[in-house]
Parts: C-alpha cells; structure tokens; sequence
C-alpha cells in the first residue's frame, strides 16, 4: 500500500514537471517566432533605422528575447539536472539578472522618448537623434549591469576558486552569491531601481496623457494614444513586479507552506514571461507603421512558399 501511494505520488511530481516545461517550452517558442518576425522588419527597411522610436523598440525586443532564452533554459536545467556547476550558473544568472532588469529600464527611456515627441515636438529632431539613442541604449545596460557585476567580484575574492570549477549548487541567485553584504545590496539597488522608473511612469504619462487630451478629445488618434499609454503602463507595472517579487516569494511561502514550486512557477510566469507579450501588442499590432510593413514581410513570406508573386503595397503617407 505504501508502495503504491508512493509511486502514485511519484508519478503525479513527474506529470506535473512535465506539464510545467511543456508550457515553458510552448511560451518561448511562440515567444521566439513573434520577437524573429519583429526584428526580421525592424532590420529589413532602412526606414527604422532612423526613428528612436523604433531602435529603442527592437533593442528591448532583443533584450527580451535573451532573457526569455536564459531564464527558460535555467527553468527546464532545474528539473533535468537539478543542480549544475556554480560557473555554469553564474553566467545564466548575471544575464537573466542584467536583461531582467533592462527591460523596466528600457521602457522608462521609451516613455521619456514619447513624451518629448508629444509635449515637446518642435524640439523633438534636435533632442531624438540616432547617435543619442545608441547613447542612451548604451547607459541603460551600464545602469543595470553595473550594481550587478560587482556581485561577481565579491563572490571571486570571498569564495576560493574550487568553488567555481567543481561544486554544483540548484542555481539560485542567493546559492551562488552569498555574502549578507550583496542580498542587503540588492535590496537597496531594488528600491532604487523601483522608485526611479516608478516616478519616471507617473510624471511621463500624466504629461502625455494631458497633452493628449489637450490636443482633441474627439479625435480617434488622441483615444489610441490613451490606450497606448495604458498599455505601456500595465508593461511596465508588471515589469516592476520583478524587483519586489523575492519579497512576495517569501510572503506566500509563509501562507501557503509546502507550494515552493507552485509559487516559484507562478512567479515565473507572471513576472517574467507576460509582460513580454506586450511589446508585439503595442509595437506589432497597434503601430500603424509597423504594422504596414509587417504585413508586408508576412504577405512576402506567405507568397514566396506557395509561388505566387508579390504584389507590392503602395506607399502611405507616414
């Protein structure tokens, strides 16, 4: 009887990792194609290179992509291996870590980009410019890889070396970096991180959304700005779930004691796979411009497999 309410039990822990890496793997590969097809328009017309707009665009969805890639490789390694060398798990941290937290980061800096083109146009060109955008690209990954990295650099002069090339550890941020000085660090660089582009959110939409009242209540595009602006919000406020969602993890193993994978698994999918499903809602299927030559690239595709010529569009006035 024993036997049986083991393997039973054996067998549902089993079905149940399956299920869960099923669903992952399904996420990251519709994921994956959306982000392809995305960036596969971004780089094919020449027009893109030249709006901030869009290059600030396609560098979050490529961020995107990259953290998608590493925290799921993390998530199905748990379950194969369990444990894997602390080396290994150092390099999947520090990018999920990094890319996690770019992306609040990146739409931030959209959100500062908008509000320029909206309260500010006339100045817009001068401001806005192509070099200045690689620029900014270029500060936000110092912003986030920097308080990070130094992690890093503790862990190798507190920790000796064999730590690194032999030990295996289930590779957890806190398993791999564990002086009490960096979780107190981390804690402090997340509320940083939370307060600034928290208030950045506020003060950058609320103009906006004014200005786009101001303009006409009346007129269709100053509705689709506000749902646009709505949408970046509800990106960005589950974004931010990210820094505050350790504390959250410990709160609910506390009410729910004996669910870690349940919780761990919710968290996952709530914090770091949904707000990714927003960037080709925004940005693929709302954004007229983009939109147009999507479609195109998609038309092109379509006709190029079943051997039919491609009939161009004509050109809309942008």
């Amino acid at each position: 009887m024993i036997l049986n309410v083991t393997y039973l039990h054996n067998l549902y822990t089993f079905t149940m990792a399956l299920v869960k890496n099923l669903i992952v793997v399904l996420v990251w590969l519709v994921l994956t194609y959306i982000n392809c097809t995305l960036a596969a328009t971004f780089f094919r017309h020449q027009i893109f290179y030249e709006d901030p707009r869009y290059i600030l665009f396609i560098h979050m969805v490529i961020n995107d992509g990259i953290q998608l890639t590493v925290t799921v490789t993390l998530f199905i390694l748990s379950y194969i291996f369990y444990k894997i060398n602390v080396s290994l798990c150092c390099f999947f941290i520090l990018v999920a870590v990094f890319t996690t937290r770019n992306t609040p980061v990146s739409l931030a800096g959209m959100a500062i980009e908008r509000y320029i083109a909206i309260c500010k146009p006339l100045r817009y060109s001068q401001i806005c410019t192509v070099r200045r955008t690689y620029a900014v690209i270029g500060l936000i990954w110092f912003i986030c890889v920097a308080p990070d990295i130094t992690d890093l650099f503790v862990s190798l002069a507190t920790e000796p070396l064999s730590f690194f090339q032999y030990n295996s550890v289930f590779c957890l941020r806190e398993n791999v970096f564990k002086d009490p000085i960096l979780a107190q660090k981390r804690k402090a660089f997340d509320i940083i991180y939370f307060s600034c582009v928290f208030l950045t959110l506020v003060f950058t939409y609320l103009k906006i959304l004014f200005a786009a009242r101001a303009l006409s209540t009346a007129e269709p595009s100053a509705q689709k700005a506000r749902n646009t602006i709505l949408l970046h919000g509800v990106q960005l406020a589950m974004c931010l779930l990210s820094y505050i969602s350790p504390s959250v993890e410990i709160v609910l193993h506390i009410i729910f004691p004996g669910r870690s994978l349940e919780i761990r698994f919710a968290n996952y999918l709530i914090v770091y796979i949904l707000p990714r499903f927003l960037s080709p809602i925004i940005y693929g299927a709302r954004d007229k411009k983009f939109k147009k030559y999507l479609m195109m690239d998609l038309l092109r595709c379509s006709c190029k497999y079943k051997g039919k010529p491609v009939v161009p569009l004509n050109k809309d006035r942008m």
